[in-house]
This record gives C-alpha cells, sequence and structure tokens, in this order.
C-alpha cells in the first residue's frame, strides 16, 4: 500500500461537537482529560468539582459524561492534541466567515446561483387552470338557469301545481328586478334537473380539488381555497389520506415526558411528547428523580399486560429508547445498569442495543420511527423500524421487580435535536 506523502494535507470532516465540552457547550479551551478517556475545560471541569461536592458514593470527582468516580482529585493536565485541533478548527471557521475587510484574491470566487423558490402550487399550472376554468363555466350555467327561472315567476299563480315547486332562494326587489336572496316558489322540473347535474358536477370538482390538488402557499403570495362548506359532501367524499395501521394498534399508549426526571439539559412541549435538546441550562428545581445527564422518563408506570408505542427518531442525531424502572440510578446511562433495557444509535456503524449492562451490535440502518413492543406478561421487549409495516430490529427478555416507564437519551451537544412520542393509527 502506498503510503501517504509526508507532510500531505488529508481532509478531515469535524463538527463543532466532536471538539466540545459537554459542560459549557464551546469548543474546548485548555482540554484536560481523565482517566477514562473523557475531556473538558479545565475551568469548567474544575469549577463543576467545587459546585457538586457530593458527587458519587461519597467522592467528589467524578466524570461528567460516564459518573466514573476516582479515589483522589487528579492532576488536570493539558492534552496538547486537542487544544491544536480546537484551535485549527477555530482558525478554519474564522475563515469561513465573510469578514469586513477580505484580502484580494487573483480571481473572485464564483457566486453559486440562489435556490429558486418553489413553486406556489404541486400541480401542474394547466391542470389547475383547467380546473378552475371548468367550475366558473359551470357556476355561470346556475347563475343563468337561476336568471331564467326567476322570468318565470311572474306567471306562477296560485294553487296546488305551485305546492309542487322548487325551492331556489328567489325574491323580488322590484317588478322588472330579481335578486337570489328571499325564497320563491317555481314550479318547473326541467330546471330542477339541470341545476342537480350542475351540482353534481361541481361536488365532482370539488372533490378532485380536495383529493387530487395540493396547494401551497408562497411567500407572500395568497392561493385560493374551495369553501367547505359551500357544499356539504358527506364525510366518505373527502378523500381522507391513508394512514398506515400498525399491527399493534390495539395495545397502543401515548405516555407523556416526567417532568421531575427531565434533566436540566432538555425541555420538553407543552403536549409533554416532543422532548429537545436546549442550547442553555434549564433552572428546573433540584429534586432526587431529576437526570443529571440528558435523560427523562415518561410518567407512565407500565406494570402488567401489553403496551406499545412509537417514537419518532429523525431529528435527532444521536439517541437512545427503552425502558427502566423508576429506581434507575440518576447518575447513570440508559442501558448500563441492570434494570434499563434500550436501543441506542450514534451514528451510521454505530447502533446497537443495551441490555442487562451487555452490550448488542446491530447492523441494521438508521430507523425514523421506533416502535417500542413490551409484553409484560410474556416478560418481552422488541424494538420495531416502522414504515410501511413492522421490522423487526432487537428482542429481549426483562424482568423487573417494579413498574417500568418508557426511557430516553438524546445527545446533550447537539441543541435543537429533538424526539417526538407518535400518535398510532388504529
Amino acid at each position: 500500500m502506498a503510503a501517504l506523502a509526508l507532510g500531505g494535507a488529508v481532509p478531515v470532516w469535524l463538527s463543532e461537537e466532536d471538539l466540545s465540552c459537554i459542560i459549557c457547550r464551546e469548543l474546548l479551551d485548555w482540554p484536560t482529560t481523565l482517566p477514562c478517556g473523557h475531556s473538558f475545560c479545565y475551568q469548567c471541569l474544575d469549577d463543576l468539582w467545587v459546585k457538586q461536592r457530593a458527587g458519587v458514593g461519597g467522592r467528589p470527582w467524578v466524570c461528567p459524561t460516564c459518573r466514573e468516580a476516582l479515589e483522589a482529585k487528579p492532576t488536570l493536565r493539558k492534552n496538547p492534541l486537542l487544544q491544536d485541533l480546537a484551535d485549527k478548527y477555530r482558525h478554519a471557521v474564522l475563515e469561513l466567515e465573510p469578514g469586513p475587510e477580505t484580502a484580494p484574491a487573483p480571481a473572485p470566487a464564483p457566486v453559486p446561483p440562489r435556490r429558486p423558490a418553489p413553486p406556489p402550487v404541486t400541480v401542474q399550472k394547466s391542470t389547475t387552470e383547467e380546473i378552475i376554468q371548468k367550475l366558473t363555466e359551470l357556476v355561470r350555467q346556475l347563475v343563468d338557469v337561476v336568471k331564467s327561472l326567476t322570468t318565470q315567476s311572474p306567471l306562477l299563480g296560485s294553487g296546488p301545481d305551485n305546492e309542487r315547486g322548487i325551492l331556489l332562494g328567489m325574491a323580488s326587489s322590484s317588478e322588472q328586478e330579481h335578486s337570489l336572496s328571499s325564497p320563491k316558489v317555481v314550479a318547473s322540473s326541467a330546471p330542477e334537473r339541470k341545476i342537480r347535474e350542475i351540482l353534481h358536477n361541481l361536488q365532482e370538482i370539488q372533490e378532485k380539488l380536495q383529493g387530487g390538488v395540493t396547494w401551497k402557499e408562497a411567500p407572500g403570495e395568497q392561493v385560493p381555497e374551495m369553501p367547505s362548506s359551500s357544499l356539504c359532501l358527506p364525510p366518505v367524499q373527502r378523500c381522507p389520506v391513508p394512514r398506515r395501521a400498525s399491527q399493534f394498534a390495539l395495545r397502543a399508549i401515548s405516555p407523556t415526558f416526567d417532568l421531575r426526571s427531565l434533566s436540566c439539559i432538555l425541555e420538553v412541549s407543552n403536549s409533554c411528547r416532543t422532548v429537545t435538546v436546549s442550547r442553555y441550562p434549564q433552572p428546573y428545581s433540584w429534586c432526587p428523580e431529576r437526570f443529571l445527564i440528558s435523560q427523562v422518563f415518561c410518567s407512565q408506570a407500565l406494570s402488567s399486560g401489553q403496551n406499545y408505542w412509537e417514537v419518532d427518531t429523525r431529528n435527532c442525531n444521536h439517541w437512545a429508547v427503552g425502558v427502566a424502572s423508576w429506581g434507575m440510578k440518576r447518575d447513570q446511562m440508559l442501558g448500563r445498569t441492570m434494570d434499563s433495557w434500550c436501543i441506542e444509535w450514534k451514528g451510521p456503524g454505530q447502533f446497537s442495543a443495551w441490555a442487562m449492562v451487555k452490550k448488542t451490535d446491530l447492523h441494521l440502518g438508521h430507523p425514523e420511527v421506533v416502535g417500542v413492543w413490551l409484553d409484560l406478561e410474556l416478560g418481552k421487549l422488541a424494538f420495531y423500524s416502522v414504515s410501511a409495516q413492522e421490522r423487526l430490529l432487537y428482542e429481549c427478555e426483562v424482568s423487573a421487580s417494579s413498574p417500568l416507564h418508557p426511557a430516553f437519551w438524546l445527545y446533550g451537544l447537539s441543541p435543537g435535536n429533538y424526539l417526538e412520542i407518535k400518535q398510532v393509527n388504529s
């Protein structure tokens, strides 16, 4: 194998989180590395140890990431390799950012073409115009028929024939002029059939507009909408969007995140079904149930029967989804205890399952939606990748002396990443 030339630059793709401190969430500054291998800013780690004197097991010197406790306070030394990488990353970012004064370049860099704005509608213009023109023509015909009927109203007298007429909503405002606001009785069967035919055609067009045409509003533009109250269609004619029916739907639940266990690095939505990595530590009041790392439980305690729920993971780079007992230690990570089980995604080639403190590598692709099946009658826990149908990812046995709670972990260095508990379709 040919060796790389000495001094040659090899491009390495790094993100800010690769060189960030988990405490301050900034690029490492005077990085120091603990015996466990995790690195932090010297000042951040020293300040944290001063504030959290209790530590773990009476030992104040604990790694904030893996919670490994040290017998004595270690001598914190600068890691020159990490410092050099962090400095190079800062320098590269500054070079990419436009400044007030830039050095003249031999030739201006080509400006990439601006991405064209999306069209206001997703259907072809010709198709839309054709439907609108047809609808306009039918409305015009309806108006003509109504006008023709109004000319017959003076010829109608009183008698039993008029009682067989049709209520069309017309009244006379003068001897020569008629409006379409007040009711007037008209006896004519041919116009009635014509009106019904036109209304039927209008209903068909409305169905096409509701079921086959998707309107999207472009910025600053108003897209016309068909009023839903103009023609009262039965529910079966509204073309509902088909939804995937889960085979576990009869046992589906919709758990909600528990605020007592919520880490200060996380925040939840008002519905308590979306949890997000916060950009800044949240001022939650301290309680013994609160996690010290970016984890959270759901409030629902599952002690018997069969339960199923789904989690949308598409908006989170690193996550773990599983179950745990409420007594799980709040300084431990999901799956690393005897009373917690999970699957964990850290990127391509880093997909694994954790059960009874044992890791199992999963050689599968990223599941966008994870279905969790917990059968406490058989003592089984299964994880599925949910798309058109469920695909089994991992299955294991569970045995717990106390109820289990849905449990989640989100990587704390990726602000804005979130997990969402989905509503399962029946």
